[in-house]
């Protein structure tokens, strides 16, 4: 029986390009796209009519914000936080090779914002903070490449119903959130998969507090005390 595809199997770079041109295309014209990442499958928008209708088909409550799809070069120049700590995020990128959410103070002048509606960024931001995905696989990252290319932020959370659990295979999301996207993209089983439903590691980057444990967080701490000294901080709230 041949080996189950996943999102790290190699994809030829001029097929990737063009699912996510594809993709930026369609999110662009204010629809919602779901896409294949490491950690889990996506959900997406770049309009106030997309994230609507993402909230809607997740059921999700608008106290939870969207995060931004990114990589270290869209943090650095946008979130507002030490040289330190921005070289510690490229360390565990480059070295450590492990994904996770970055939540800091952001730049909200910034040119990639000029085009954004009001309500598509208040939705995808918290208390003056930002959360940029990063580091979740080939996919995700020819997003953030290409939306920056564009300057076309985009922003999504998993694609699942609402405190249901991460999906890792497309034919696994509910109905609902796949009824609700356009274009939609099956790069086989995320990397990550796991049976707790975990995606991402979410960390506020102004204490170094857990917003939420998500997968390999074991390593993610481990690379966060040999590369920068720092302890992660888990609370009670630090829940997957």
């Amino acid at each position: 029986m041949a080996a189950e595809r996943r999102t790290d199997d190699p994809v030829p770079q001029a097929q990737l390009t063009a699912d996510v041109s594809r993709l930026l295309d369609t999110l662009a014209d204010g629809g919602v796209g779901i896409v294949p990442l490491d950690v889990a499958y996506a959900v997406n928008a770049t309009t106030e009519a997309g994230i609507k209708r993402i909230f809607t088909a997740k059921r999700r409550s608008y106290d939870k914000p969207s995060g931004m799809f990114a990589n270290a070069q869209m943090s650095r120049e946008i979130h507002v936080m030490e040289d330190w700590k921005h070289e510690l995020v490229e360390k565990i990128i480059v070295e450590a090779g492990l994904p996770f959410s970055v939540v800091a103070p952001f730049r909200r002048d910034h040119p990639l914002f000029s085009n954004v509606e009001p309500f598509v960024l208040a939705s995808s931001t918290k208390a003056g903070t930002l959360d940029m995905l990063l580091n979740a696989g080939q996919f995700h990252d020819e997003i953030a490449r290409q939306a920056w290319e564009r300057q076309q932020p985009v922003f999504g959370s998993s694609a699942n119903t609402s405190l249901k659990g991460s999906k890792y295979r497309l034919a696994d999301i509910e109905p609902e959130v796949r009824a609700a996207a356009a274009i939609e993209f099956d790069y086989g089983r995320s990397k990550y998969a796991n049976d707790q439903g975990l995606s991402s590691t979410i960390i506020d980057f102004r204490d170094f507090r857990v917003i939420r444990v998500g997968v390999v967080f074991e390593q993610v701490a481990d690379a966060f005390r040999r590369y920068g000294n720092v302890e992660l901080q888990r609370t009670e709230q630090s829940g997957g």
